[in-house]
């Protein structure tokens, strides 16, 4: 494939899912909450997420599966767009699994890596790297899932 062809194909992705999300709206039940901003551009975040223990083991929160990812926030078409891909990427993930996922999309805004085949969809992120102003855009909602992981914080935030 072309490096146009791969282009439109990221701008026709991040388009789509920033016109018709598939997570937008919040877990249920809600077992963490973070917010995410970027003072830079305005772009926010609410993240919500549902984690289950694996049976026998809820001593370890890395082991907890995540269940259900959803967001809400307002933003440029990538910022949102990369909350939706990640959501759904997340999915059946344990927090030890997530934390990884984090590490590996930061390094790929570097040019330093790319997700396996299982988790291609997220690639299409990568022509965000072209362009170093965006790259903020793009991992607004993957820092926000980073604190929200490390935080044991479960309470639901006031107004939702």
């Amino acid at each position: 494939m072309s490096l146009d062809n791969l282009r439109d194909l990221y701008q026709q992705v991040i388009l789509e899912r920033y016109k018709k999300p598939r997570h937008r709206g919040k877990a249920d039940p809600v077992d963490r909450y973070q917010r995410g901003h970027n003072p830079s551009c305005g772009d926010t975040i609410e993240l919500t997420l549902h984690l289950s223990s694996p049976e026998g083991d809820a001593t370890d929160p890395l082991l907890q599966q995540i269940e259900e990812v959803k967001f809400d926030g307002e933003g440029c078409a990538i910022s949102m767009a990369s909350a939706d891909l990640m959501a759904e990427a997340l999915r059946g993930k344990t927090v030890a699994e997530a934390l990884d996922m984090v590490q590996r999309f930061q390094s790929m805004m570097r040019g330093e890596a790319e997700f396996p085949k299982d988790l291609r969809k997220l690639n299409v992120m990568q022509g965000v790297a072209q362009f170093p102003v965006r790259i903020k855009c793009a991992n607004l909602s993957w820092h926000t899932l980073k604190a929200a992981l490390e935080s044991a914080q479960t309470a639901e935030p006031v107004g939702w």
